[in-house]
């Protein structure tokens, strides 16, 4: 047997064993709090009542896992891309395992941080932090929010309406009954995606902004690239949903909903608020501090306690220690748009497709491009037309790309109005509409 068939039955086996140890290492799931912590504490609240929720801690206790990551990345541990995926893969699962076995301790944010983040990281490396990027944000569109019409009417679906239209379209993307979508009271977030099932939360109400955007977040872009990577021959650890891929996932998803026009301004402030929310917990706010001030910022009382729920799951609610994920959006966006600017700038033109391989972060998809080309790691089956259609896309990268040329803090509203008429030609100061 050639060395090199030794390497890749190496990488095999490695692969197998990785897949079986990470499939118990559920991070949401091991820190999402039960529907009645936001029961008791919104009945205490209504009565004025500040009582901090109550909640009870599940913390993970499988040693056994963690010592199985942790010989997978002994035997990864050498210069090859794919054992490199493999070793950071086994890796991240192995700190999200020890993190979880630290619920409510300081170790649990040390980690949280190192996966994820914090308010007070770069957003791309040495550029803006996400507190600015989300400050400068809030400032920018508080006055242009606040004068578009209330939408409040509008959230008027339920989740069950949701849910079906959710299948229905999951039905024609994926293949009839590949996707079975189902109504979860114990979400914080309004959903969440797998290979073969997506949870909406209940007693929820809905708009339809809200269906076009978890259509292209939850099914067009985490489903997708999670059946793709489970499709992969070679690397079934592909269609994992690792934690050190979260930010480009997340990045990935938002993206989608920008460029497809799901995105609305609302949504885009709450992501900016949740790293306000995290930057607050940082500075030892608990969960009442926080709640206050997504209240205070717009959010309904349910959304504002499902935020603040976000930040402290896993945590402390008396502040201190706090989850650091909701820092990802944001930054993911901005990370992912300025990945696909410089790709369309360097011609690499199927970087959006090799995105779509299975669930990698923007630096896998460089590394493993020889892997690709070969055809040892398959192309994607399943794609957004966003996707699919790189012509489109390729317009308007490179359109981004030129515009951002422009010195915007060069240019100002009126420029627009010098000289649009000629000189001699009297200007009326009371216009009136020709018919």
């Amino acid at each position: 047997m050639k060395e090199t068939e030794k390497t890749l039955e190496l990488l095999q086996q490695a692969d197998t064993r990785l897949v079986k140890a990470a499939s118990s290492v559920k991070v949401l799931s091991s820190v999402a709090w039960s529907a009645e912590v936001m029961q008791d504490f919104m009945l205490n609240w209504r009565r004025k009542s500040r009582h901090l929720p109550i909640v009870e801690q599940r913390k993970y206790a499988s040693q056994q896992v963690i010592d199985e990551l942790n010989s997978v990345m002994s035997m990864t541990n050498f210069d090859h891309p794919i054992a490199k995926f493999l070793h950071a893969t086994a890796a991240s699962y192995r700190d999200a395992a020890v993190m979880l076995q630290n619920c409510g301790h300081p170790t649990f944010l040390e980690l949280s941080r190192q996966i994820y983040g914090d308010h007070d990281s770069p957003v791309v490396s040495g550029g803006v932090l996400n507190y600015q990027l989300a400050e400068d944000f809030i400032s920018l569109t508080g006055d242009l929010h606040n004068s578009l019409p209330d939408k409040a009417d509008d959230h008027c679906l339920t989740p069950f309406h949701v849910a079906d239209v959710l299948k229905k379209e999951a039905d024609k993307f994926f293949g009839a009954g590949k996707i079975d979508v189902v109504i979860d009271n114990h979400l914080a977030a309004k959903a969440a995606a797998g290979a073969q099932r997506v949870r909406i939360r209940g007693e929820t109400p809905f708009a339809q902004h809200d269906v076009d955007q978890l259509l292209q977040h939850e099914l067009f872009v985490h489903t997708a690239t999670t059946i793709n990577g489970r499709l992969q021959p070679r690397l079934k650890s592909l269609g994992l949903g690792s934690p050190r891929t979260t930010c480009t996932q997340e990045g990935l998803a938002t993206f989608a909903e920008l460029i497809t026009a799901s995105m609305d301004l609302s949504r885009l402030r709450r992501l900016a608020l949740r790293i306000k929310g995290v930057g607050l917990a940082a500075g030892g706010a608990d969960f009442i501090d926080v709640f206050e001030f997504f209240l205070n910022s717009g959010q309904s009382e349910e959304e504002s306690f499902q935020s603040a729920a976000r930040i402290f799951r896993g945590g402390k609610v008396s502040g201190g220690v706090y989850f650091t994920k909701d820092i990802v959006y944001l930054k993911g966006l901005f990370s992912v748009h300025t990945f696909l600017r410089k790709a369309i700038e360097a011609r690499k033109v199927e970087y959006p497709l090799y995105l779509f391989i299975g669930r990698v972060t923007l630096g896998d998809v460089l590394h493993l491009e020889p892997w690709i080309q070969s055809g040892f790691l398959t192309q994607p089956t399943y794609m957004p037309e966003w996707v699919v259609n790189r012509n489109r896309l390729a317009a308007y990268l490179s359109y981004a790309l030129l515009a951002n040329k422009l010195n915007l803090s060069q240019i100002k509203l009126h420029d627009f109005g010098e000289n649009v008429m000629p000189e001699d030609q009297e200007v009326n100061s009371s216009p009136r509409l020709s018919v």
